[in-house]
């Protein structure tokens, strides 16, 4: 057959080729539930049938997420904390108990209770529409246990496979090992959908979006998913298969690297948790450039001890000896909600009380625990360089208060003869006023990381979260590129390094670009190290200032792109 080109949204600048496996799970799970009438008497049967299948939903939840976790992160594990809420949710919880008074049957209560809440989010704009795909899999799950069906197993598809399906919810695409998948590809998403997130971590080839056209290509074709040019190539010939760079031969890098002309840039790895080290050893981190500490404050009833705290920091210090952590201090509020804490139902949460604005605030308590477990293993002499930085600060007022807590705590330690050290301090640049005062926040630090994630967000007034804006959501836009040129020649203007801890760190397409701009360190994901130190070692940061000058000067993203891509 002759060779074919589809078109989709690429979420990952990679390729891969394989054989094509269709997903197609049981689309007529709900479709065969019986709807015959329970009489009053089997009715409690049903609701304790109910009860046993949610404990059990959860146990399989909470596996899932912790598995997650270890493999791919803590922040795309977070997704499952989601599904155990709406398994709890009093809303689908009355339903379900009102529709087996009525006498339907559990499994068809669990349908009926559903409907609604998916219709109610499939009406909405961005992630809040995906979170119909997180009903549907939470429903779906329940249903399966109540009828006896099992899931479609896609731990075991063979080496080699290009997974097609009409979707891909959360717990489908926990389920993909990079090392046996070539790629995926499906009929709806787009960049922020649960599957793109997920490939992006992994490192896996994706196009998401394709439309009702990728149904054509049948089971066992050979195919090219190729992130970096939006397209799937069905019965590539031998010519176009020769022209893809799969990338499948990237090595571990366990020492620093540095550019052709001699340039060293750290790249570390973002974690969540203690169980995330090992990975991002074993993918070559130089050390850690952002530890997310709130994650340490989920999946429990109070808050982390003091003791806690510091035995988790020092164990991330004695997994890179010879280099850096920088940890994060507590970061909740916009989409990061924590049970016990009184956090407010803000109309916008990533412009209300979040990051520094509670530590030094209503969280004042959590904040000075967090500072003495962390003082304390600053001074464990037993592994690396202990930083620590403060999350969403936009003034010179936050940031001396935060600092004036870090000498509070220290003399408190002091006084009650507490062995202790002052870390590196720095400020995570999320801000449009935090780049407008960096030079400020410079005389006061010992290191920037710029959040491209939150700063893009800011300086575009686009929410991550709504789809209808996700193209102003792209850190090539010329307004943040400017952003992070400023914090850059801020950072070594005063002589202290600057790094970057947001997506865009890790993404394969930015790399030439962001060692051009000056940046000392970058941090990503683990599972995506490897290839981004491959592509240091080959960039000359000559030839990357020049193109990174040159981008600086652009007044439109697609100018930026074509810089960026040598057009």
């Amino acid at each position: 057959m002759s060779e074919q080109t589809l078109t989709g949204e690429g979420v990952t600048p990679q390729a891969g080729t394989g054989t094509v496996v269709w997903y197609r799970p049981d689309t007529s799970l709900t479709d065969a539930i019986d709807d015959e009438t329970i009489p009053p008497s089997d009715r409690s049967a049903e609701r304790d049938r109910f009860e046993t299948t949610r404990r059990r939903a959860r146990e399989e939840l909470e596996a899932e997420r912790d598995r997650t976790a270890d493999h791919v992160g803590q922040e795309e594990a977070a997704v499952f904390d989601a599904h155990i809420q709406f398994l709890t949710d009093p809303q689908i919880e009355d339903s379900v108990s009102t529709a087996i008074d009525a006498g339907s049957s559990a499994e068809r209560a669990v349908q009926t209770a559903f409907e609604d809440p998916i219709a109610q989010f499939e009406g909405m704009d961005g992630k809040m529409a995906e979170r119909a795909d997180d009903l549907r899999d939470v429903r779906d799950r329940l249903i399966r246990s109540l009828t006896g069906n099992e899931r479609v197993n896609l731990t075991t598809l063979p080496a080699g496979s290009v997974l097609l399906a009409d979707r891909l919810t959360p717990s489908d695409t926990a389920q993909l090992n990079p090392n046996q998948v070539s790629g995926f590809a499906t009929v709806t998403g787009g960049r922020t959908s649960h599957a793109a997130i997920f490939a992006r971590s992994l490192g896996l080839p994706a196009v998401v979006g394709v439309g009702s056209e990728l149904k054509r290509i049948e089971e066992g074709s050979n195919v090219i998913i190729n992130g970096a040019t939006d397209e799937i190539v069905v019965n590539p010939n031998d010519e176009t298969l020769a022209a893809i760079d799969t990338g499948t031969t990237v090595d571990v890098r366990p020492n620093r690297v540095e550019t052709t002309d001699g340039t060293e840039i750290e790249v570390a790895a973002n974690v969540g948790r203690p169980t995330e080290l090992a990975r991002a050893v074993e993918q070559g981190a130089d050390g850690i450039g952002l530890y997310r500490t709130e994650f340490l404050f989920l999946d429990r009833e109070t808050p982390p001890t003091e003791r806690e705290q510091y035995e988790t920091y020092v164990e991330a210090l004695e997994a890179f000896p010879d280099g850096r952590v920088v940890v994060r201090t507590l970061d909740i509020g916009g989409d990061k909600q924590i049970s016990y804490l009184d956090l407010p139902d803000e109309e916008n949460p990533f412009l209300g009380e979040r990051g520094i604005r509670r530590s030094l605030g209503v969280d004042e308590d959590l904040f000075e625990t967090q500072l003495r477990a962390l003082l304390r293993a600053a001074a464990d002499t037993s592994g690396g360089t202990l930083s620590v930085m403060f999350p969403l600060v936009s003034t010179v007022a936050e940031l001396d208060a935060a600092l004036d807590y870090v000498d509070t705590v220290a003399g408190s330690l002091q006084a009650e003869g507490i062995e202790y050290a002052i870390p590196e301090l720095g400020v995570m640049i999320e801000t449009p006023s935090a780049v407008f005062m960096a030079d400020e926040f410079t005389d006061r630090v010992d290191f920037l990381s710029v959040g491209t994630n939150d700063l893009a967000q800011y300086v575009m007034a686009a929410a991550r979260e709504n789809e209808r804006v996700a193209d102003l959501h792209d850190p090539l836009h010329p307004p943040v590129l400017r952003a992070l040129h400023r914090s850059v020649e801020a950072a070594h203007r005063s002589d202290i390094w600057i790094g970057m801890c947001g997506e865009m760190a890790g993404d394969l397409t930015f790399t030439e670009l962001l060692v051009g701009l000056g940046f000392d360190e970058l941090s990503m994901s683990a599972v995506t190290i490897p290839k981004v130190k491959s592509n240091i070692v080959t960039t000359e940061k000559a030839r990357a200032s020049d193109v990174a000058a040159r981008a600086l000067t652009a007044n439109t993203r697609s100018d930026v792109t074509n810089i960026i891509n040598n057009q």
